[in-house]
């Protein structure tokens, strides 16, 4: 066997533990009163409604057996998203069942909320949305020019500017009879002047009046992506929705509760880290020790990729099943290690040298952990896919609302891939690199008999 320098060990360990510390801990600093965040660590991981208590509710529109679509629907969901911003809500998931006409949606509290009224927080989210275009900027009952019922469409659509030939995005709108005249005499009385676009109480545009418009076809334009475009049609197409939207069920959590069991999961998990240490370092040793070092940077890549740390990566929302994937995770960590330490001592008693052990107990051990961490990532993936907010079934069944599957999933997916990292790549790096010190010879110290 080909041993790894002996400088190898501490390297690593000592990158290990920095990872660690900085992604449990973070790295901040501070400029008068501010708090800066350099790196994010596990106080910057962002809790799901069932740890930071909130709501889920399923709304649908009062159609009266009228089947709503798509773009009424896609509208609906842009004025509940608009008033989730708004509220400062911005940790939601929001999605639309297009088969069931459904909007589904999940929230936590609001950091200040103190009353925790459900009814009150879903009624909100739910009530007819007032569009109205308004002449300059201000929100006065006097300065109305158009309501929603003026509007009969608002569309996303690509045009090409003349002069530059670049590829641009606007909005059209085309009016009713009665908005075309009320929208010819403000436009004509207008030029050059604004006539902002409100929600409720919300100003979502402020174009400028470039010509006057007589014949209910309008289009505002202003460097819109195809996103931003097609955001703006929806929230003015919900001005003009031809229904409310009633909340057909809705499920809250408690704040307390969420917290108690995030205590008591966090405390279960301490505690079956311990456990798990003791053993690896009673039945395994000196192999134990470094199992114990790869678990912590397996540990600490599951922190990172959920809180921030790494800016390839997005903070993603933890919930209780989430933390359960990571535990599982863990589990998987410790039997990659418990393989390969096992087929080494096997390979002791039959008298291999150390090296010799270490070498074939690596090669024997590598496609049992390997088929078992790969199924494991198959179907950490197919939950994901399948419980996600856009699914492989979506088709058949509808964007799904479990999303905390969808959590246990991704936690589980990131866990495997640690192991594979750390449990696969980093230990067994140390062991070549630890076992070429004179003092760690001993074939005790691996599970073999004493010399």
């Amino acid at each position: 066997m080909k041993r790894a320098k002996k400088p190898v060990f501490f390297i690593v360990a000592l990158l290990i533990l920095v990872f660690a510390y900085t992604s449990l801990f973070g790295v901040h600093g501070q400029n008068g009163d501010n708090r800066i965040t350099y790196i994010k660590g596990a106080s910057d991981i962002r809790w799901g409604i069932d740890i930071n208590g909130g709501v889920e509710a399923t709304f649908s529109p009062d159609t009266q057996g009228v089947k709503a679509t798509e773009d009424q629907l896609n509208s609906a969901k842009a004025i509940v998203e608009l008033r989730l911003v708004n509220q400062n809500i911005t940790d939601y998931e929001l999605y639309v069942d297009y088969n069931q006409d459904h909007i589904i949606v999940r929230f936590p509290w609001k950091n200040d909320e103190t009353t925790f009224d459900p009814e009150n927080a879903i009624q909100e989210l739910s009530a007819t949305a007032l569009l109205t275009f308004r002449e300059g900027t201000e929100y006065t009952d006097s300065n109305i020019v158009l309501q929603g019922s003026d509007v009969k469409s608002a569309t996303a659509r690509m045009t090409q500017n003349q002069s530059t030939g670049q590829t641009e995005y606007e909005v059209g709108l085309e009016l009713s009879s009665e908005g075309t005249s009320k929208f010819a005499e403000a436009t004509e009385r207008l030029q050059g002047q604004t006539i902002s676009i409100w929600m409720d109480d919300t100003m979502i545009s402020a174009p400028t009046v470039n010509a006057v418009i007589t014949d209910g076809k309008a289009s505002i334009t202003g460097g819109f992506t195809a996103s931003d475009a097609s955001d703006l049609a929806n929230k003015i197409n919900a001005g003009a929705l031809p229904f409310k939207l009633v909340t057909t069920n809705f499920s809250t959590v408690s704040p307390t509760l969420g917290a108690s069991a995030l205590d008591a999961m966090t405390i279960a998990g301490l505690i079956g880290f311990i456990l798990v240490c003791l053993m690896m370092l009673i039945v395994y040793r000196l192999p134990g020790f470094v199992s114990i070092i790869a678990l912590i940077g397996q540990m600490a890549i599951c922190f990172a990729a959920v809180s921030g740390y790494l800016p390839f990566i997005n903070s993603f929302t933890m919930t209780l099943p989430g933390i359960a994937g990571i535990i599982l995770s863990i589990g998987m960590g410790v039997d990659a290690n418990i393989i390969t330490f096992t087929r080494i001592k096997e390979e002791l008693n039959a008298g291999k040298t150390l090296d010799g052990a270490i070498q074939k107990g690596n090669a024997n051990s590598f496609w049992a952990i390997f088929d078992g961490n790969i199924t494991t990532i198959l179907v950490a993936l197919i939950l994901m896919m399948v419980f996600g907010p856009t699914n492989i079934l979506s088709m058949l069944f509808g964007p799904s609302t479990t999303g905390s599957v969808y959590s246990f999933g991704y936690t589980l997916l990131v866990g495997n891939i640690g192991n594979f990292i750390m449990g696969v790549g980093a230990s067994r790096l140390m062991l070549k690199s630890i076992s070429g010190f004179k003092c760690f010879r001993n074939k005790w110290l691996y599970g073999g008999a004493a010399k």
